[in-house]
């Protein structure tokens, strides 16, 4: 078969690339490893930038977010006897939008659907041939026969562990990381928010979330060590530990009731430069991973959707420049981003490795906070996404 694009991932950033690429009349192909009741089966982040809620409008698919997601103007973070209300919408003039990477998904597929695109689920045994060169192509097998995609480019939003980007020589490579000696304990409930914003809550016992999906739907997170498993966690010992982590007013709020999920999840900040090799240009997950205290993995990935398809819009109406530039562009926005998360994770976790001193700094860094209002402007800012 023959496709100008082949986007490897059918996650919500390859799906995206897909939509805005044949919005704009460019011919692309999905491949995803995993089934569609799978890919919509996974909970992730739900804290969307204005600039990636303007895409989801522009590619046609914004009108259930609009009517089902809650657009919050702040976030409260409290740590160290310190509680402040960061207004977004005071200090910025935008906002962020509470709605589902799931339901972003399933807004995707449906439009997809809708016009026809090619997505092929249970792609197996995935391979890129002849990147480096102007004539690539994917192989894979699907429901046991073998399948081979020519085309102009490969876009590589398989995630972390996907083909994209090992399939660039380790030679040309190079990679960032830093690994936190703590992971993210978080389960979904059917029960109410604890507040009407997200609460970001920095303790001695260790960093607590309380976020949400819609009114009824909750998503809290515990700082937990990478030793135990989530199955170690009985519900009442989560709602005990979250309470004990939250002021006294928050903790008096907050409802329990039994989870509908429960996972713990290692927390990383990765990066991967170059963005682009030959005709792979990578996306989302494959180039970087945040923590994610700054609410940027889905974000990021849009941001690089953005760049992606206006510069393979643009090679095909005869603008080679922005798909030149495509890594360059991308990464200034990956490293601030990652920049930003890696610093709210410093703030608001606790590193007991690191002695008393951080925790000092720490408490320093959340009452600067606190009564600057150039501080907390800087912090809006970057939650509600830098430009792109």
């Amino acid at each position: 078969m023959r496709h100008q694009v082949c986007i490897i991932g059918g996650g919500p950033s390859g799906l995206l690339l897909s939509l805005l690429l044949r919005r704009a009349g460019v011919d692309a192909v999905v491949l995803e490893r995993r089934s569609r009741d799978y890919v919509l089966s996974r909970i992730r982040a739900g804290v969307l930038e204005q600039g990636l809620c303007d895409m989801l409008r522009e590619a046609g698919i914004g009108s259930r977010m609009q009517a089902e997601g809650f657009v919050h103007d702040g976030t409260i973070i409290t740590a160290h006897g310190t509680t402040v209300h960061i207004d977004f919408k005071k200090l910025t003039g935008k906002t962020v939008t509470i709605y589902g990477q799931t339901e972003v998904t399933r807004d995707l597929y449906e439009e997809l659907d809708r016009i026809g695109a090619p997505v092929f689920h249970e792609a197996e045994d995935v391979a890129i041939h002849d990147a480096d060169s102007d004539a690539p192509h994917v192989t894979f097998t699907h429901q046991g026969r073998s399948h081979r995609v020519d085309c102009d480019f490969i876009a590589g939003c398989d995630g972390f562990h996907g083909v994209s980007r090992n399939t660039i020589p380790k030679a040309v490579r190079r990679e960032f990381e830093n690994v936190y000696p703590f992971g993210w304990l978080g389960i979904l409930a059917h029960t109410p928010p604890v507040a009407d914003e997200l609460v970001y809550s920095g303790h001695e016992r260790g960093f607590a979330l309380c976020s949400m999906r819609n009114a009824n739907l909750s998503r809290h997170y515990l700082q937990v060590p990478l030793t135990g498993k989530a199955g170690d966690w009985s519900d009442d010992a989560f709602w005990a530990e979250l309470r004990r982590r939250l002021p006294p007013h928050l903790a008096e709020t907050l409802v329990t009731g039994p989870s509908i999920e429960k996972s713990i999840a290692p927390l990383r900040s990765f990066i991967s430069e170059p963005m682009s090799w030959g005709r792979i240009y990578l996306a989302g997950d494959a180039a970087h991973i945040v923590p994610p205290t700054g609410a940027k993995g889905l974000n990021l990935a849009a941001s690089d959707i953005h760049y992606l398809s206006k510069a393979l819009i643009a090679h095909y109406a005869g603008d080679e420049g922005l798909l030149a530039a495509y890594s360059a562009t991308a990464l200034a926005r990956v490293w601030k981003a990652s920049r930003f998360s890696w610093s709210l994770t410093r703030m608001l976790h606790h590193f007991p490795a690191e002695g008393s001193f951080l925790a000092r700094m720490q408490a320093a860094e959340v009452d600067y906070l606190a009564h600057s209002t150039a501080a907390q402007t800087a912090l809006a800012e970057n939650y509600v996404g830098l430009p792109y």
